[in-house]
């Protein structure tokens, strides 16, 4: 299976008395997200379902991810294994739940997605600057207790760039 992890674009500053999940993407947040995507899609990322965390800021760039691809609303999922402060485990059973699609598109945050996308190449101690924007693939080769996966590719979004 492929996985593309796609950490959400940038948003808007926290405001006092705001929740941080009601914080939305700037424009130059949803310029660059779709600028990744746009080289994401010319390279053949075609995910089958996008799951994002609920949380403004993720649930926006996984509607840009839907219409930049070319998917269909239905084929987003919101679920809370995404949030900022999620266990990369939780992560990986929602992964193992979806198994039988082709490939996933996750949409969410740091800290989690760091730790997650060392936790998918059973590097635990590896770390990984994950800029807001970025997109990264990869391919899972085994769904047991533990992932085994293998970096294919990682874009960040100032490679992107126009």
């Amino acid at each position: 299976m492929q996985v593309y992890l796609l950490r959400h674009g940038i948003a808007e500053d926290a405001r006092r008395g705001s929740a941080d999940s009601a914080r939305a993407l700037t424009p130059e947040g949803r310029k660059k997200v779709k600028e990744v995507l746009g080289v994401a899609k010319q390279a053949g990322t075609r995910p089958t379902l996008v799951l994002t965390s609920p949380l403004r800021r993720a649930v926006e760039t996984a509607e840009i991810a839907v219409a930049a691809l070319g998917l269909k609303k239905s084929d987003l999922v919101q679920t809370h294994a995404l949030i900022p402060s999620a266990a990369v485990t939780d992560a990986w059973e929602e992964i193992r739940v979806y198994k039988d699609e082709e490939a996933l598109l996750l949409v969410g945050h740091e800290p989690l997605f760091g730790l997650l996308f060392a936790y998918l190449l059973g590097e635990p101690g590896l770390l990984i600057d994950f800029k807001k924007g970025a997109l990264a693939r990869i391919d899972i080769e085994s769904f047991g207790p533990q992932p085994r996966g293998v970096q294919r590719w990682f874009l960040p979004p100032k490679l992107a760039a126009e």
